[in-house]
C-alpha cells in the first residue's frame, strides 16, 4: 500500500489521467446500460385468435386454422413463417413477418384477410382477436385466480369488477 502512495506522489499526472478515464468510461457505460439490458428485438409478429364455442381441437384445426393459414399465404406479403395451435374452442395463429416489413401495413392485410375468410368458415363464428406484438414486449405476468370457497362465477365477477380495472391503469399494461 505504501508503494502505491509513493508512486502517486512521484507521478501525480498519471493518477489524474487514470481518474479522468475512469469517470469517462463510467459515464459512457451508465448511458449505454439501458440499451444493453433491454435491447429492441425487431421480430414483428401478429397473433390471431379465433374462438368458436363447442368446437373440439381437431375440428378447430381442420375447419378454421388450416383454412385461415392457406388464405394468409395467398394474400399477405412478407410472411416469414406461421405457427398455429388449436385447443378446444380456440385457434391461435402466430404470423411471423420479415424484419423489414411495415408492421402497420401487415396488420391491415391480416385484418382484411380475417374479415374476408369469415364467410367461408362455420356459421356463427365471430371475427378473430388480432394482436400485434414484438419479441421485446411479450407478457411478463399472467394472473390466475382460484378458490376453494368461491365459485368460478364469483371469481370471474371479482376479477372483471375489481382486479381488471386496477391493472388497466398500470403503465405498459396490455389487455388486462
Amino acid at each position: 500500500m505504501v508503494g502505491i502512495v509513493k508512486l502517486a506522489l512521484r507521478r501525480p499526472y498519471t493518477f489524474i489521467v487514470m481518474a479522468v478515464l475512469i469517470i469517462i468510461f463510467g459515464v459512457a457505460s451508465a448511458l449505454r446500460t439501458p440499451t444493453d439490458i433491454f435491447p429492441n428485438i425487431d421480430i414483428p409478429v401478429v397473433s390471431v385468435v379465433f374462438s368458436y364455442t363447442g368446437l373440439p381441437a381437431d375440428d378447430m384445426t381442420g375447419r378454421i386454422v388450416t383454412f385461415y393459414e392457406r388464405a394468409l399465404t395467398t394474400s399477405v406479403n412478407d410472411i416469414e413463417h406461421i405457427e398455429s395451435q388449436s385447443i378446444p374452442d380456440y385457434g391461435i395463429i402466430k404470423i411471423f413477418f420479415q424484419p423489414t416489413v411495415n408492421i402497420n401495413a401487415a396488420l391491415a392485410e391480416v385484418s382484411a384477410m380475417s374479415q374476408t375468410v369469415l364467410k367461408q368458415m362455420p356459421a356463427g363464428i365471430t371475427p378473430p382477436l388480432i394482436l400485434s406484438f414484438n419479441a421485446s414486449s411479450v407478457p411478463i405476468l399472467q394472473l390466475a385466480l382460484s378458490s376453494e370457497q368461491l365459485s368460478e362465477t364469483i371469481l370471474f365477477d371479482q376479477a372483471t369488477s375489481f382486479i381488471r380495472p386496477q391493472l388497466a391503469s398500470v403503465a405498459g399494461a396490455a389487455i388486462p
